[in-house]
């Protein structure tokens, strides 16, 4: 391999490996979009009229525990399970065979060489194959979240995240989603089946996490921009 073919692989490794790192990118724990959600403050303080109850004072002697409003706690228990199986296998076969029997001339049977003059072909062809791929997840646990809006139909908006630091690595859980009112639990809890639109992620970063990462170059020669 010449110099200036390995410099330019190289070069192209490097552009590679940026997009790469881009694509990559860890996430961070100041992420406005995942950051807990406050409750909402009452425009302004009600009047004095006397009465001992408010419901702007949040003063609720007998009432649901359950979120039901922005910025309350609700408890998302993952129980998500996913297995799935494809298999694949083709096998075709065709033969084809023709023949043309040897013109006669003036009575007599055209010859080559002594032998009729007949043509006749022969083709075959076949092909095999087959595939197969399965898949399998699984995660449990509980990640409590904040109710982010609630939307006009009852419906509750949520979203959080759980940063853990082990030892020399991070480990992050991100959900969000929307959750009914009728399927939350006496306990304040949900589970994960039961919410809507759930985009559930669980990354890390470190020193565990980088060593379960393929090396720049070593992503170069797995990816699409391989000529090999």
């Amino acid at each position: 391999m010449s110099t200036n073919l390995f410099s330019r692989l190289a070069l192209a490794g490097l552009f590679a490996s940026a997009l790469a790192g881009c694509a990559m990118d860890s996430p961070h724990k100041d992420d406005a979009e995942w950051a807990a959600t406050a409750p909402i403050a009452p425009a302004a303080a009600p009047a004095a009229d006397g009465s001992i109850f408010h419901d702007e004072q949040n003063m609720e002697l007998f009432s649901d525990p359950r979120a039901h409003r922005v910025g309350d706690i609700l408890t998302i228990t993952l129980v998500e399970s996913t297995q799935a199986s494809k298999k694949s296998e083709t096998s075709t076969s065709k033969t084809d065979k023709s023949g043309i029997d040897a013109p006669t001339i003036l009575g007599q049977t055209l010859k080559l060489g002594g032998n009729p003059a007949n043509i006749s072909t022969n083709a075959a062809r076949s092909f095999d194959g087959n595939g197969s791929s399965s898949q399998s997840n699984q995660l449990t646990g509980q990640i409590t979240v904040t109710v982010a809006q609630r939307l006009s139909n009852g419906n509750l908006l949520v979203r959080g995240e759980k940063w853990l630091t082990i030892n020399q690595g991070q480990e992050l859980v991100r959900i969000s989603g929307i959750v009914r009112a009728q399927d939350i639990g006496q306990d304040n809890s949900v589970p994960s089946t039961r919410v809507a639109d759930a985009r559930i992620a669980y990354t890390g970063r470190g020193t565990l996490a980088e060593a379960n990462t393929k090396g720049w170059l070593s992503r170069f020669f797995s990816s699409k921009w391989m000529p090999y």
